[in-house]
């Protein structure tokens, strides 16, 4: 059925005009448009994650020799493990994300970046504010709250940062061309509005000149850890996966309706997850947790369905490639979900509680999910946005190779050694030291897991800076024949 278009009538009664289409931009021009900012934040971000995971096979070697840093204290392991972990998520994962959420928003809008100098300035600010909290947690200067160790000064910082890129990536989004929401959009966009909720929410209420007192401290630290390292993390990797399966792999994205499930239930279960079972609260709430774990099952078998019948039948060769890593990534998101919940469950909590078993769910869901997946995406987007190819594409299966195995012995062996931690624990015969002693063997083990990621994170890190290199000679030979091309001319026609 033919529609005509009518047009409001002008002060002469004649039909007005309708108002000029936008001229289209070309990818090339919307990449371009954010490349200053990109390089900005996944530069700083391989910086962390190399020095974030030295730290941690630092802090590994404690379990070696107890003795090797004792006139070194920022090195102990109270503070190395906690640098270590807040460079990895402050460092790497929280800019890496940024900076793959404004390249998903560029591309589905249509349209450049809008305020990229914000954008730059934010990305510069949020790299000095890890700066200043890792050396105060070194010092000793730290708030004594898990992931939340930063002190003031650094804070504030990352709050400033965080809101100059938020707005970049919000006017582009509010700028869009094509005004239908990709399913990309709705877990970037929830991830846009969780961050300073729950970081704004946790700063007021524990680090303030009038602090929470009591247990109500640990309630709240846990509901920040869990909404920052699971939640957070699973909206941003999720959106980035979501985004670049279908593109990848040549197929369609399978239900948008499903995915938009999986992003509601995803925040509204996964919000309430993270007491644990044994904690010395009042009784509702570890079981409001556990009834919210067991919950979470519903948007964990969405986004199984939705990735299996997206990537089933997909001819694209992956081997090692960026399909490769984001795959792999999606796939360690649901057991380390699945982990998550076992934990929630009171017959194996009676085991794996106050053991390592929780560490290694939250290794897998930073190094083994998100961190791989931010890996896939960077290694896809950044030859567009700079244009020019990566110095060492070997590296990116080796390192593809080296993840995996680092990741799995990692995970593996802490698991492990929290089983056989719980176990001794259970047993009121042997002695607690004992039970300490039991999981020593499988933390000398991990170290070679770490290793091995660390040797990863040093190849990425080669690849982002040697190609960075690439694009500011490519960048100064151009600005040279610019300025020379004039004065040839002038020279031939005199």
């Amino acid at each position: 059925m033919n529609r005509t278009e009518h047009f409001p009538a002008d002060g002469r009664g004649t039909a007005a005009a309708p108002a000029p289409a936008p001229a289209e931009i070309s990818p090339s021009e919307m990449e371009a448009s954010c490349r200053m900012p990109l390089l900005a934040l996944f530069g700083g971000a391989a910086l962390a994650l190399v020095a974030g995971l030295a730290l941690a096979v630092t802090a590994s070697l404690t379990f070696h020799a107890p003795q090797l840093f004792a006139d070194h204290p920022w090195l102990t392991y109270g503070r190395a493990q906690a640098a270590a972990n807040d460079l990895l998520l402050y460092g790497f994962c929280i800019p890496a994300g940024l900076g793959v959420m404004l390249w998903i928003f560029v591309r589905l809008s249509g349209a450049e970046l809008y305020l990229w100098l914000a954008a730059f300035i934010g990305a510069n600010l949020w790299h000095l504010g890890v700066l200043v909290g890792t050396l105060a947690v070194l010092i000793g200067d730290s708030t004594g709250f898990a992931w939340l160790e930063f002190p003031r000064g650094g804070s504030v910082l990352l709050w400033a940062a965080f809101w100059l890129i938020a707005v970049s990536a919000a006017a582009t989004f509010g700028a869009r061309q094509n005004r239908e929401l990709y399913p990309s959009h709705w877990f970037l966009l929830a991830a846009l509005f969780w961050f300073p909720w729950i970081d704004a929410t946790a700063n007021l209420f524990l680090i303030t000149p009038h602090p929470v007192r009591g247990v109500a401290q640990a309630v709240i630290d846990w509901w920040f850890a869990n909404n920052l390292v699971f939640v957070w993390l699973a909206l941003v990797g999720l959106g980035a996966a979501f985004y670049f399966l279908p593109k990848l792999s040549g197929r369609p994205l399978h239900s948008h309706f499903l995915a938009l499930f999986a992003c509601w239930t995803l925040m509204l279960f996964g919000a309430g997850c993270g007491i644990p079972q044994g904690a010395p609260v009042p009784a509702w709430m570890p079981a409001a947790s556990a009834l919210a774990a067991v919950l979470l099952m519903v948007p964990l078998a969405a986004v199984a369905v939705i990735t299996w019948k997206t990537v089933r039948g997909s001819t694209a060769i992956c081997k090692g490639g960026p399909l490769s890593y984001i795959k792999l990534g999606t796939a360690l998101f649901l057991l380390s979900g699945l982990m998550l919940v076992a934990e929630a469950c009171p017959q194996i909590s009676r085991v794996v509680e106050f053991t390592w078993f929780g560490p290694a769910q939250t290794q897998l869901q930073i190094l083994g999910f998100f961190v791989i997946v931010m890996c896939g995406a960077i290694y896809e987007l950044l030859p567009r946005v700079t244009g020019v190819e990566w110095p060492f594409p070997k590296f990116i299966r080796l390192q593809y190779w080296l993840f995996l195995c680092g990741v799995a012995l990692t995970v593996l062996l802490l698991a492990a050694g929290g089983v056989e931690q719980g176990w001794k624990l259970r047993n009121a015969a042997t002695p607690f030291a004992d039970s300490v002693a039991a999981a020593l063997p499988f933390l000398r083990a991990e170290t070679v897991g770490l290793l091995l990621v660390l040797i990863g994170a040093l190849l990425f890190a080669a690849n982002i800076f040697a190609m960075t290199l690439r694009w500011k000679l490519a960048l100064l030979k151009s600005a040279l024949a610019a300025v020379k091309t004039p004065l040839q001319t002038a020279e031939v026609e005199s």
